[in-house]
Protein backbone atom coordinates (compact mmCIF):
# COMPACT_ATOMS: atom_id res chain seq x y z
CA UNK A 1 0.00 0.00 0.00
CA UNK A 2 2.41 2.15 0.37
CA UNK A 3 4.14 2.00 -3.38
CA UNK A 4 0.70 3.08 -4.36
CA UNK A 5 0.78 6.45 -1.96
CA UNK A 6 3.86 7.26 -2.97
CA UNK A 7 2.62 6.97 -6.17
CA UNK A 8 -0.35 8.92 -5.86
CA UNK A 9 1.55 11.75 -4.68
CA UNK A 10 3.90 12.08 -7.35
CA UNK A 11 1.05 11.96 -9.88
CA UNK A 12 -0.40 14.63 -7.58
CA UNK A 13 2.78 16.49 -7.82
CA UNK A 14 3.16 16.47 -12.22
CA UNK A 15 -0.52 16.97 -12.89
CA UNK A 16 -1.81 20.28 -15.01
CA UNK A 17 -5.03 19.47 -14.53
CA UNK A 18 -6.05 20.03 -10.96
CA UNK A 19 -6.36 23.13 -9.13
CA UNK A 20 -3.13 24.91 -8.12
CA UNK A 21 -4.00 25.65 -4.28
CA UNK A 22 -0.84 27.28 -3.71
CA UNK A 23 -1.50 29.52 -6.65
CA UNK A 24 -2.59 33.53 -6.01
CA UNK A 25 -6.05 33.95 -5.95
CA UNK A 26 -7.70 34.33 -9.43
CA UNK A 27 -9.06 38.18 -10.78
CA UNK A 28 -12.84 37.06 -10.59
CA UNK A 29 -12.32 35.75 -6.72
CA UNK A 30 -10.84 38.34 -5.33
CA UNK A 31 -13.64 40.50 -7.01
CA UNK A 32 -16.15 38.60 -5.56
CA UNK A 33 -14.58 38.59 -2.13
CA UNK A 34 -14.98 42.57 -2.39
CA UNK A 35 -18.19 42.23 -3.50
CA UNK A 36 -19.50 40.00 -0.56
CA UNK A 37 -17.74 42.33 2.02
CA UNK A 38 -18.99 45.68 0.97
CA UNK A 39 -22.24 43.68 1.07
CA UNK A 40 -21.75 42.44 4.49
CA UNK A 41 -20.21 46.34 5.49
CA UNK A 42 -23.79 47.97 4.30
CA UNK A 43 -25.66 45.45 6.35
CA UNK A 44 -23.63 46.46 9.44
CA UNK A 45 -23.96 50.13 9.24
CA UNK A 46 -27.72 49.22 8.29
CA UNK A 47 -28.16 47.89 11.85
CA UNK A 48 -26.21 50.31 13.63
CA UNK A 49 -28.23 52.90 12.35
CA UNK A 50 -31.27 51.60 13.23
CA UNK A 51 -29.87 50.69 16.59
CA UNK A 52 -28.96 54.66 16.91
CA UNK A 53 -32.38 56.09 15.59
CA UNK A 54 -34.16 53.39 18.50
CA UNK A 55 -31.65 54.75 21.27
CA UNK A 56 -32.16 58.43 20.68
CA UNK A 57 -35.96 57.92 20.60
CA UNK A 58 -36.44 56.10 23.28
CA UNK A 59 -34.74 58.92 25.39
CA UNK A 60 -37.19 61.56 24.42
CA UNK A 61 -40.56 59.54 25.77
CA UNK A 62 -42.22 56.94 26.77
CA UNK A 63 -41.83 53.02 25.05
CA UNK A 64 -44.95 53.49 23.43
CA UNK A 65 -43.65 56.52 21.38
CA UNK A 66 -40.19 55.08 20.39
CA UNK A 67 -42.70 52.16 19.01
CA UNK A 68 -44.46 54.44 16.64
CA UNK A 69 -41.22 56.48 15.51
CA UNK A 70 -39.66 53.24 14.88
CA UNK A 71 -42.53 52.60 12.90
CA UNK A 72 -42.63 55.07 11.00
CA UNK A 73 -39.10 54.72 9.11
CA UNK A 74 -38.11 58.61 9.74
CA UNK A 75 -34.19 58.67 10.40
CA UNK A 76 -31.95 60.83 12.38
CA UNK A 77 -34.49 63.33 13.02
CA UNK A 78 -34.48 66.21 15.66
CA UNK A 79 -36.37 64.83 18.76
CA UNK A 80 -39.58 67.41 19.81
CA UNK A 81 -38.92 68.89 23.22
CA UNK A 82 -42.76 68.12 24.69
CA UNK A 83 -46.31 66.42 23.36
CA UNK A 84 -46.67 63.12 22.41
CA UNK A 85 -47.41 62.66 18.93
CA UNK A 86 -50.83 60.58 18.79
CA UNK A 87 -51.60 57.15 16.96
CA UNK A 88 -53.55 58.29 14.62
CA UNK A 89 -51.17 60.73 13.08
CA UNK A 90 -48.50 58.37 12.76
CA UNK A 91 -51.15 55.59 11.31
CA UNK A 92 -51.91 58.39 8.64
CA UNK A 93 -48.70 58.78 7.21
CA UNK A 94 -48.33 55.15 5.26
CA UNK A 95 -45.15 54.21 2.65
CA UNK A 96 -46.72 53.70 -0.75
CA UNK A 97 -45.50 50.39 -1.70
CA UNK A 98 -45.03 49.32 -5.30
CA UNK A 99 -47.61 46.68 -6.62
CA UNK A 100 -46.63 43.62 -7.38
CA UNK A 101 -47.68 41.25 -10.14
CA UNK A 102 -49.54 39.14 -7.99
CA UNK A 103 -51.48 42.57 -6.62
CA UNK A 104 -52.03 43.69 -10.26
CA UNK A 105 -53.19 40.25 -11.58
CA UNK A 106 -55.74 40.04 -8.29
CA UNK A 107 -57.21 43.98 -9.81
CA UNK A 108 -57.68 42.17 -12.98
CA UNK A 109 -54.48 44.14 -15.11
CA UNK A 110 -52.73 40.96 -15.68
CA UNK A 111 -49.50 42.70 -14.24
CA UNK A 112 -49.94 44.94 -16.83
CA UNK A 113 -50.50 48.78 -15.55
CA UNK A 114 -53.48 49.92 -17.24
CA UNK A 115 -54.19 46.63 -19.01
CA UNK A 116 -51.70 47.69 -21.70
CA UNK A 117 -48.22 47.33 -22.48
CA UNK A 118 -45.14 49.39 -20.96
CA UNK A 119 -44.37 53.29 -22.08
CA UNK A 120 -40.96 53.96 -23.07
CA UNK A 121 -40.26 57.78 -22.14
CA UNK A 122 -38.45 60.24 -25.36
CA UNK A 123 -35.38 60.80 -24.43
CA UNK A 124 -35.09 63.66 -27.18
CA UNK A 125 -38.44 65.31 -26.02
CA UNK A 126 -37.60 64.87 -22.14
CA UNK A 127 -36.29 68.24 -20.13
CA UNK A 128 -33.92 65.97 -17.54
CA UNK A 129 -32.85 69.12 -15.81
CA UNK A 130 -36.60 70.24 -15.19
CA UNK A 131 -37.28 66.78 -14.34
CA UNK A 132 -34.66 66.96 -11.49
CA UNK A 133 -35.51 70.46 -10.13
CA UNK A 134 -39.21 69.22 -9.57
CA UNK A 135 -38.30 65.93 -8.30
CA UNK A 136 -35.86 67.58 -5.70
CA UNK A 137 -38.65 70.73 -5.00
CA UNK A 138 -41.13 67.90 -4.06
CA UNK A 139 -38.94 65.95 -2.08
CA UNK A 140 -37.58 69.04 -0.09
CA UNK A 141 -41.42 69.65 0.60
CA UNK A 142 -41.92 66.40 1.67
CA UNK A 143 -39.26 66.27 4.42
CA UNK A 144 -40.21 69.85 5.82
CA UNK A 145 -43.98 68.54 6.48
CA UNK A 146 -42.47 65.24 7.75
CA UNK A 147 -40.15 67.39 10.32
CA UNK A 148 -43.23 69.74 11.20
CA UNK A 149 -45.44 67.10 11.98
CA UNK A 150 -42.34 65.07 14.41
CA UNK A 151 -41.89 68.82 16.14
CA UNK A 152 -44.75 70.21 16.16
CA UNK A 153 -45.52 73.90 15.89
CA UNK A 154 -43.16 74.93 18.83
CA UNK A 155 -40.12 72.99 18.00
CA UNK A 156 -40.07 73.98 14.06
CA UNK A 157 -36.29 75.46 13.11
CA UNK A 158 -37.07 76.92 10.21
CA UNK A 159 -39.91 79.08 9.62
CA UNK A 160 -41.93 78.89 6.14
CA UNK A 161 -41.55 80.71 3.43
CA UNK A 162 -44.15 83.51 3.23
CA UNK A 163 -46.32 83.45 0.05
CA UNK A 164 -44.39 87.03 -1.46
CA UNK A 165 -40.96 84.31 -1.03
CA UNK A 166 -42.77 81.24 -2.72
CA UNK A 167 -43.95 83.46 -5.75
CA UNK A 168 -40.88 84.70 -6.26
CA UNK A 169 -38.90 81.83 -6.70
CA UNK A 170 -41.62 80.79 -8.70
CA UNK A 171 -41.00 83.06 -11.36
CA UNK A 172 -37.55 82.98 -10.91
CA UNK A 173 -37.71 79.27 -12.02
CA UNK A 174 -40.18 79.50 -15.04
CA UNK A 175 -37.76 82.77 -16.39
CA UNK A 176 -35.01 79.70 -16.12
CA UNK A 177 -36.89 77.45 -17.30
CA UNK A 178 -38.71 79.64 -20.06
CA UNK A 179 -41.96 77.87 -19.15
CA UNK A 180 -44.56 77.20 -16.54
CA UNK A 181 -43.19 74.54 -14.18
CA UNK A 182 -46.70 73.34 -12.91
CA UNK A 183 -47.59 72.04 -16.64
CA UNK A 184 -44.34 70.51 -17.70
CA UNK A 185 -44.01 66.55 -17.36
CA UNK A 186 -41.11 64.70 -15.71
CA UNK A 187 -41.15 62.27 -18.94
CA UNK A 188 -41.92 62.94 -22.09
CA UNK A 189 -44.25 59.91 -24.40
CA UNK A 190 -44.04 61.90 -27.60
CA UNK A 191 -41.71 61.75 -30.39
CA UNK A 192 -42.91 65.88 -30.88
CA UNK A 193 -41.18 68.47 -29.65
CA UNK A 194 -42.42 70.22 -27.07
CA UNK A 195 -43.96 74.22 -28.38
CA UNK A 196 -41.90 77.70 -27.93
CA UNK A 197 -43.48 79.63 -25.04
CA UNK A 198 -45.63 82.59 -25.97
CA UNK A 199 -43.89 85.37 -27.69
CA UNK A 200 -40.67 83.23 -28.31
CA UNK A 201 -38.79 84.16 -31.70
CA UNK A 202 -36.67 81.67 -33.21
CA UNK A 203 -33.71 83.71 -34.80
CA UNK A 204 -32.27 81.06 -37.13
CA UNK A 205 -36.25 80.64 -38.67
CA UNK A 206 -35.21 82.33 -42.08
CA UNK A 207 -32.10 80.59 -42.43
CA UNK A 208 -33.90 76.45 -41.49
CA UNK A 209 -37.21 77.49 -42.68
CA UNK A 210 -38.45 75.23 -45.51
CA UNK A 211 -40.22 78.38 -47.50
CA UNK A 212 -37.06 80.99 -47.39
CA UNK A 213 -38.51 84.37 -47.02
CA UNK A 214 -37.80 86.68 -50.67
CA UNK A 215 -37.61 90.01 -48.06
CA UNK A 216 -34.17 91.22 -47.73
CA UNK A 217 -34.77 90.74 -43.99
CA UNK A 218 -36.95 87.75 -44.25
CA UNK A 219 -40.20 89.03 -43.63
CA UNK A 220 -38.76 90.65 -39.85
CA UNK A 221 -38.24 94.57 -41.09
CA UNK A 222 -40.69 97.14 -40.07
CA UNK A 223 -43.01 98.99 -41.69
CA UNK A 224 -44.76 101.75 -40.52
CA UNK A 225 -48.35 101.65 -41.01
CA UNK A 226 -49.55 105.42 -40.91
CA UNK A 227 -48.80 107.82 -44.12
CA UNK A 228 -45.47 110.02 -43.19
CA UNK A 229 -47.23 112.74 -44.93
CA UNK A 230 -50.91 113.89 -45.47
CA UNK A 231 -51.51 116.26 -48.41
CA UNK A 232 -55.19 118.37 -49.59
CA UNK A 233 -56.32 117.05 -52.99
CA UNK A 234 -59.60 119.35 -53.52
CA UNK A 235 -61.59 118.46 -56.09
CA UNK A 236 -59.46 115.66 -57.60
CA UNK A 237 -61.77 113.42 -59.62
CA UNK A 238 -63.10 110.19 -59.03
CA UNK A 239 -62.84 108.05 -61.69
CA UNK A 240 -61.57 104.44 -62.44
CA UNK A 241 -60.67 105.18 -65.64
CA UNK A 242 -58.50 108.24 -65.44
CA UNK A 243 -54.53 108.49 -64.30
CA UNK A 244 -54.46 111.58 -62.72
CA UNK A 245 -50.84 111.69 -61.12
CA UNK A 246 -47.35 110.68 -61.52
CA UNK A 247 -44.05 111.56 -59.78
CA UNK A 248 -41.18 111.91 -62.19
CA UNK A 249 -37.47 111.26 -61.49
CA UNK A 250 -36.69 114.44 -61.06
CA UNK A 251 -38.62 114.07 -57.76
CA UNK A 252 -41.06 116.43 -58.75
CA UNK A 253 -45.37 115.38 -58.50
CA UNK A 254 -47.81 116.43 -61.25
CA UNK A 255 -51.07 115.87 -59.96
CA UNK A 256 -54.59 117.13 -61.94
CA UNK A 257 -57.42 118.75 -59.43
CA UNK A 258 -60.32 119.63 -61.12
CA UNK A 259 -59.68 121.66 -64.65
CA UNK A 260 -55.73 122.55 -63.08
CA UNK A 261 -52.65 120.49 -63.12
CA UNK A 262 -50.46 121.43 -60.17
CA UNK A 263 -46.35 120.50 -59.48
CA UNK A 264 -45.28 119.60 -56.25
CA UNK A 265 -41.81 119.67 -55.26
CA UNK A 266 -40.81 116.89 -52.85
CA UNK A 267 -37.47 117.98 -52.01
CA UNK A 268 -38.80 121.47 -50.84
CA UNK A 269 -41.81 121.39 -51.10
CA UNK A 270 -42.89 124.35 -53.27
CA UNK A 271 -46.19 124.10 -54.91
CA UNK A 272 -46.67 125.62 -58.42
CA UNK A 273 -49.59 125.49 -60.93
CA UNK A 274 -48.67 124.07 -64.46
CA UNK A 275 -51.57 125.71 -66.40
CA UNK A 276 -55.83 125.62 -66.08
CA UNK A 277 -57.83 124.35 -68.70
CA UNK A 278 -60.20 126.52 -70.39
CA UNK A 279 -64.35 125.76 -70.47
CA UNK A 280 -65.41 123.05 -69.80
CA UNK A 281 -62.33 120.46 -70.38
CA UNK A 282 -59.86 118.90 -68.02
CA UNK A 283 -56.67 116.79 -68.01
CA UNK A 284 -57.51 112.76 -67.78
CA UNK A 285 -53.90 111.71 -67.74
CA UNK A 286 -50.14 112.60 -66.74
CA UNK A 287 -46.96 111.11 -67.62
CA UNK A 288 -43.70 112.00 -67.28
CA UNK A 289 -41.04 111.21 -69.45
CA UNK A 290 -38.04 109.08 -67.85
CA UNK A 291 -35.32 111.60 -68.11
CA UNK A 292 -35.39 115.56 -67.89
CA UNK A 293 -39.01 118.24 -67.16
CA UNK A 294 -40.87 117.13 -70.26
CA UNK A 295 -44.39 115.66 -68.90
CA UNK A 296 -47.24 114.49 -70.90
CA UNK A 297 -50.63 115.45 -70.52
CA UNK A 298 -53.76 113.35 -71.94
CA UNK A 299 -57.18 115.68 -72.06
CA UNK A 300 -60.46 115.07 -72.25
CA UNK A 301 -60.76 116.47 -76.04
CA UNK A 302 -59.06 114.08 -77.04
CA UNK A 303 -55.14 115.99 -77.76
CA UNK A 304 -51.85 114.96 -75.86
CA UNK A 305 -49.83 117.86 -74.41
CA UNK A 306 -46.41 118.06 -73.51
CA UNK A 307 -45.14 120.38 -71.48
CA UNK A 308 -41.59 122.09 -70.41
CA UNK A 309 -42.21 122.18 -66.22
CA UNK A 310 -39.08 124.11 -66.10
CA UNK A 311 -39.74 126.61 -68.52
CA UNK A 312 -43.61 126.42 -67.35
CA UNK A 313 -43.88 126.25 -71.58
CA UNK A 314 -46.44 124.05 -73.56
CA UNK A 315 -43.89 122.37 -76.47
CA UNK A 316 -46.54 121.12 -78.86
CA UNK A 317 -50.28 119.58 -79.03
CA UNK A 318 -50.59 115.94 -80.48
CA UNK A 319 -54.22 114.98 -82.43
CA UNK A 320 -55.75 111.57 -83.70
CA UNK A 321 -57.89 110.50 -81.23
CA UNK A 322 -61.72 110.59 -81.23
CA UNK A 323 -62.24 110.55 -77.42
CA UNK A 324 -60.40 111.29 -74.06
CA UNK A 325 -57.15 110.10 -73.89
CA UNK A 326 -57.56 108.11 -70.12
CA UNK A 327 -53.54 106.77 -70.05
CA UNK A 328 -50.11 107.67 -71.14
CA UNK A 329 -46.96 105.31 -71.12
CA UNK A 330 -43.31 106.37 -72.49
CA UNK A 331 -40.67 104.00 -74.08
CA UNK A 332 -37.80 106.62 -75.09
CA UNK A 333 -38.76 108.91 -77.42
CA UNK A 334 -42.30 106.60 -77.94
CA UNK A 335 -45.53 108.22 -76.27
CA UNK A 336 -48.20 105.76 -76.38
CA UNK A 337 -51.63 106.65 -75.86
CA UNK A 338 -55.05 105.05 -74.86
CA UNK A 339 -58.48 106.18 -75.24
CA UNK A 340 -61.89 105.96 -75.24
CA UNK A 341 -62.46 104.95 -78.33
CA UNK A 342 -60.05 102.00 -77.79
CA UNK A 343 -57.31 102.61 -79.80
CA UNK A 344 -53.64 103.08 -78.58
CA UNK A 345 -51.57 105.65 -80.69
CA UNK A 346 -47.43 105.53 -80.86
CA UNK A 347 -46.24 109.21 -80.73
CA UNK A 348 -42.50 109.74 -81.65
CA UNK A 349 -42.23 112.85 -80.19
CA UNK A 350 -38.48 114.02 -82.19
CA UNK A 351 -40.30 114.36 -85.80
CA UNK A 352 -43.53 116.53 -86.95
CA UNK A 353 -45.79 113.42 -88.56
CA UNK A 354 -45.50 112.02 -84.56
CA UNK A 355 -48.42 109.80 -85.71
CA UNK A 356 -46.13 106.32 -86.12
CA UNK A 357 -48.54 103.33 -85.55
CA UNK A 358 -51.96 102.54 -84.12
CA UNK A 359 -52.66 99.72 -81.91
CA UNK A 360 -56.37 98.06 -82.51
CA UNK A 361 -56.97 95.39 -79.86
CA UNK A 362 -59.87 97.03 -77.61
CA UNK A 363 -63.23 97.19 -77.95
CA UNK A 364 -64.11 99.63 -75.37
CA UNK A 365 -61.41 102.22 -73.39
CA UNK A 366 -57.98 101.66 -72.88
CA UNK A 367 -57.26 102.70 -68.94
CA UNK A 368 -53.92 100.54 -68.82
CA UNK A 369 -50.31 101.03 -70.42
CA UNK A 370 -47.27 99.76 -69.40
CA UNK A 371 -43.64 99.31 -70.44
CA UNK A 372 -41.95 96.36 -69.41
CA UNK A 373 -38.30 97.55 -68.40
CA UNK A 374 -36.54 96.15 -70.93
CA UNK A 375 -38.72 97.99 -73.43
CA UNK A 376 -39.73 94.70 -74.95
CA UNK A 377 -43.40 94.54 -74.86
CA UNK A 378 -46.53 96.68 -73.91
CA UNK A 379 -49.11 95.55 -71.86
CA UNK A 380 -52.62 97.16 -72.18
CA UNK A 381 -55.96 96.62 -70.25
CA UNK A 382 -59.23 97.79 -70.90
CA UNK A 383 -62.90 98.09 -69.76
CA UNK A 384 -63.70 94.89 -72.48
CA UNK A 385 -61.55 92.90 -69.48
CA UNK A 386 -58.73 92.17 -71.78
CA UNK A 387 -55.04 92.40 -71.25
CA UNK A 388 -53.13 92.57 -74.64
CA UNK A 389 -49.23 92.23 -74.66
CA UNK A 390 -47.68 93.92 -77.92
CA UNK A 391 -44.13 93.46 -78.93
CA UNK A 392 -41.79 95.71 -79.83
CA UNK A 393 -41.41 96.26 -84.04
CA UNK A 394 -38.00 95.19 -84.83
CA UNK A 395 -36.28 97.02 -81.98
CA UNK A 396 -37.83 100.08 -82.40
CA UNK A 397 -39.24 101.79 -78.87
CA UNK A 398 -42.98 101.15 -80.18
CA UNK A 399 -45.33 98.49 -80.70
CA UNK A 400 -46.36 96.18 -83.46
CA UNK A 401 -49.99 96.24 -84.87
CA UNK A 402 -51.09 92.89 -83.65
CA UNK A 403 -50.63 91.80 -80.01
CA UNK A 404 -48.84 89.16 -79.12
CA UNK A 405 -50.79 87.51 -76.30
CA UNK A 406 -55.12 88.40 -75.52
CA UNK A 407 -55.56 87.50 -71.53
CA UNK A 408 -59.17 87.13 -70.99
CA UNK A 409 -59.24 85.31 -67.61
CA UNK A 410 -59.97 88.71 -65.66
CA UNK A 411 -64.36 89.46 -65.11
CA UNK A 412 -63.93 93.54 -64.81
CA UNK A 413 -62.05 96.62 -66.10
CA UNK A 414 -58.17 95.56 -65.97
CA UNK A 415 -56.53 99.38 -64.80
CA UNK A 416 -53.66 97.91 -62.81
CA UNK A 417 -50.57 96.79 -64.61
CA UNK A 418 -47.31 96.23 -63.34
CA UNK A 419 -43.94 94.60 -64.93
CA UNK A 420 -41.41 92.85 -62.52
CA UNK A 421 -38.28 94.98 -62.24
CA UNK A 422 -36.44 91.10 -61.70
CA UNK A 423 -38.42 88.88 -63.95
CA UNK A 424 -39.14 90.91 -66.88
CA UNK A 425 -41.42 88.80 -68.62
CA UNK A 426 -43.52 88.52 -65.54
CA UNK A 427 -46.62 90.84 -65.96
CA UNK A 428 -49.36 91.54 -63.03
CA UNK A 429 -52.36 92.88 -63.99
CA UNK A 430 -55.26 93.93 -61.68
CA UNK A 431 -59.30 93.61 -61.89
CA UNK A 432 -61.96 96.02 -60.82
CA UNK A 433 -65.16 95.31 -58.88
CA UNK A 434 -66.32 92.05 -59.92
CA UNK A 435 -63.01 90.83 -60.77
CA UNK A 436 -61.31 91.53 -57.11
CA UNK A 437 -57.89 89.18 -58.55
CA UNK A 438 -54.17 89.60 -59.17
CA UNK A 439 -53.03 87.51 -61.96
CA UNK A 440 -49.53 86.99 -62.99
CA UNK A 441 -48.70 85.98 -66.84
CA UNK A 442 -45.51 84.96 -68.78
CA UNK A 443 -45.81 86.47 -71.68
CA UNK A 444 -42.66 84.57 -72.91
CA UNK A 445 -45.02 81.67 -73.24
CA UNK A 446 -48.50 82.77 -72.45
CA UNK A 447 -49.16 81.29 -69.19
CA UNK A 448 -51.32 82.26 -66.17
CA UNK A 449 -48.69 82.01 -63.82
CA UNK A 450 -51.15 82.44 -60.51
CA UNK A 451 -54.15 84.60 -59.10
CA UNK A 452 -55.09 86.07 -55.76
CA UNK A 453 -58.50 86.79 -54.77
CA UNK A 454 -57.77 90.18 -53.05
CA UNK A 455 -61.84 90.89 -51.63
CA UNK A 456 -61.55 94.35 -53.14
CA UNK A 457 -61.33 96.52 -56.57
CA UNK A 458 -57.60 96.75 -57.78
CA UNK A 459 -56.71 100.12 -58.44
CA UNK A 460 -52.87 100.27 -58.44
CA UNK A 461 -50.08 97.70 -58.17
CA UNK A 462 -46.25 98.53 -58.12
CA UNK A 463 -43.19 96.23 -57.58
CA UNK A 464 -40.76 97.66 -55.11
CA UNK A 465 -37.20 98.26 -55.71
CA UNK A 466 -35.51 97.36 -52.54
CA UNK A 467 -37.56 94.06 -51.84
CA UNK A 468 -39.05 91.45 -53.74
CA UNK A 469 -42.82 92.40 -53.01
CA UNK A 470 -45.63 94.09 -54.64
CA UNK A 471 -48.19 96.78 -53.26
CA UNK A 472 -51.86 97.07 -54.46
CA UNK A 473 -54.32 100.06 -53.90
CA UNK A 474 -57.88 99.40 -53.50
CA UNK A 475 -61.30 100.36 -53.14
CA UNK A 476 -64.37 99.26 -51.62
CA UNK A 477 -64.59 98.33 -48.84
CA UNK A 478 -61.28 99.18 -46.68
CA UNK A 479 -59.90 101.47 -49.28
CA UNK A 480 -56.33 100.01 -48.08
CA UNK A 481 -53.24 99.56 -49.64
CA UNK A 482 -51.50 96.41 -49.37
CA UNK A 483 -47.96 94.88 -49.20
CA UNK A 484 -47.40 91.22 -50.52
CA UNK A 485 -44.47 89.19 -50.52
CA UNK A 486 -43.54 87.90 -54.25
CA UNK A 487 -43.99 85.42 -55.43
CA UNK A 488 -45.84 83.34 -52.28
CA UNK A 489 -48.37 86.76 -52.17
CA UNK A 490 -48.59 86.48 -48.41
CA UNK A 491 -49.62 89.06 -47.12
CA UNK A 492 -47.45 91.17 -44.86
CA UNK A 493 -49.25 94.50 -43.86
CA UNK A 494 -52.47 97.03 -45.03
CA UNK A 495 -52.08 100.17 -44.63
CA UNK A 496 -55.45 101.55 -43.71
CA UNK A 497 -56.56 105.75 -43.78
CA UNK A 498 -58.18 106.86 -47.22
CA UNK A 499 -61.39 106.93 -46.41
CA UNK A 500 -62.65 107.02 -50.19
CA UNK A 501 -61.40 104.34 -52.84
CA UNK A 502 -57.17 104.84 -53.98
CA UNK A 503 -57.32 106.30 -57.29
CA UNK A 504 -53.74 105.72 -57.80
CA UNK A 505 -50.31 104.91 -56.78
CA UNK A 506 -46.81 106.31 -57.64
CA UNK A 507 -43.20 105.69 -56.78
CA UNK A 508 -40.55 107.72 -55.42
CA UNK A 509 -37.05 108.10 -57.53
CA UNK A 510 -35.70 105.85 -54.67
CA UNK A 511 -38.23 103.65 -53.78
CA UNK A 512 -38.56 104.01 -50.86
CA UNK A 513 -41.86 105.83 -50.69
CA UNK A 514 -45.36 105.49 -52.08
CA UNK A 515 -48.10 107.96 -52.91
CA UNK A 516 -51.16 107.13 -52.94
CA UNK A 517 -54.01 109.46 -54.16
CA UNK A 518 -57.47 109.00 -52.77
CA UNK A 519 -61.08 109.92 -53.71
CA UNK A 520 -61.57 111.43 -50.13
CA UNK A 521 -59.27 114.58 -51.31
CA UNK A 522 -56.10 113.47 -49.79
CA UNK A 523 -52.38 112.65 -50.83
CA UNK A 524 -50.90 110.04 -48.78
CA UNK A 525 -46.97 109.34 -48.26
CA UNK A 526 -46.33 105.91 -46.85
CA UNK A 527 -42.42 105.20 -45.90
CA UNK A 528 -43.18 101.40 -46.73
CA UNK A 529 -40.05 100.54 -48.88
CA UNK A 530 -37.20 101.94 -46.99
CA UNK A 531 -34.23 100.19 -47.47
CA UNK A 532 -31.98 98.86 -44.60
CA UNK A 533 -29.05 101.19 -44.02
CA UNK A 534 -26.93 98.93 -43.07
CA UNK A 535 -27.35 96.97 -46.52
CA UNK A 536 -28.12 99.88 -48.65
CA UNK A 537 -25.30 101.48 -50.65
CA UNK A 538 -26.51 104.39 -52.38
CA UNK A 539 -27.96 107.53 -50.79
CA UNK A 540 -30.98 109.24 -51.25
CA UNK A 541 -30.31 110.87 -54.55
CA UNK A 542 -30.89 114.73 -54.67
CA UNK A 543 -32.78 116.97 -57.16
CA UNK A 544 -31.56 116.03 -60.72
CA UNK A 545 -30.17 119.38 -63.08
CA UNK A 546 -29.46 117.08 -65.66
CA UNK A 547 -31.38 118.31 -69.41
CA UNK A 548 -33.33 116.08 -71.28
CA UNK A 549 -31.53 115.32 -74.44
CA UNK A 550 -35.15 115.16 -76.35
CA UNK A 551 -36.05 118.20 -75.58
CA UNK A 552 -34.02 120.10 -78.18
CA UNK A 553 -35.27 118.03 -81.08
CA UNK A 554 -38.82 118.64 -80.15
CA UNK A 555 -41.19 120.75 -82.70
Amino acid sequence: MAQFKQFNDLTSIFSMDGENAKAPVSRWQRKLNLSAASTSFNSSALANTSARQTLSVSMTGNANNTLQLSMTGNSLKTPRKNGVKTTVASSTKKSSQTPNKGNATANGNNGQPGGGDRFIPSRTTTDFDLGHYIVKQSTTGNEEDAENEEGGTGAATNAPPSPKQTERMKSLSEAMSGCDISKQRLLSFRTKAPAPPEGHVNPLKAIYSVKTPMSAKGGSRYIPNAPERILDAPEIMNDYYLNLMDWSMDNVIAVALGPSVYLWNAATGTIEMLFENEGNEHTCSLSWIHEGHILAVGTSAGTVELWDCENMKRLRVMNGHSARVGVLAWNSYVLCSGSRDGTIINHDVRTRQHNIGVLQGHTQEVCGLKWSPDGKYLASGGNDNLVHVWSAANGSPHANGEPLHVFNQHQAAIRALAWCPWQPNVLASGGGTADRTIKFWNVANGHLMNSVDTKSQVCGLLFSKHYKELISAHGYVNNQLTIWKYPSMTKQVDLMGHTGRVLQIALSPDGSTVMSAGADETLRLWNCFTPDPLLAKKEKSGVREKPSLLKQSMR
